[in-house]
């Protein structure tokens, strides 16, 4: 018996791959008509646009996946500050905040 998730591993390289021909022909689509109208520069090829897009991937580090934060999460699936505040008390809640006013306060007054 075949589980759904043979059938959506299959379907992935798919999607990403349809991802990327996607981004890229908004990429030659955007260079071609608005950076070759406003600034001096000559059209670009599909291939090209892909390259730039690899390009910008390897100086910039951009389209990361997954989350940012390293991947940590709290128990609960939240970011741990989160659980944190959730289970202070209004009384050290308050607190917290006026600290963290002081403190914001202190160095914008500087």
């Amino acid at each position: 018996m075949r589980t759904p998730y043979r059938r959506i591993r299959f379907f992935v390289p798919i999607f990403i791959l349809l991802a990327l021909l996607g981004v890229s022909y908004a990429v030659y689509w955007l260079w071609n008509t608005v950076l070759v109208a406003v600034v001096p520069v000559k059209s670009v090829t599909f291939w090209q646009a892909v390259g730039l897009l690899v390009l910008s991937r390897l100086l910039f580090g951009g389209f990361k996946f997954g989350p940012r934060n390293g991947g940590f999460r709290g128990a609960g699936g939240g970011l741990p500050w989160r659980d944190k505040l959730r289970q202070m008390s209004d009384e050290d809640r308050r607190k917290f905040k006026s600290e963290w006013k002081k403190r914001c306060h202190d160095k914008s007054g500087s």
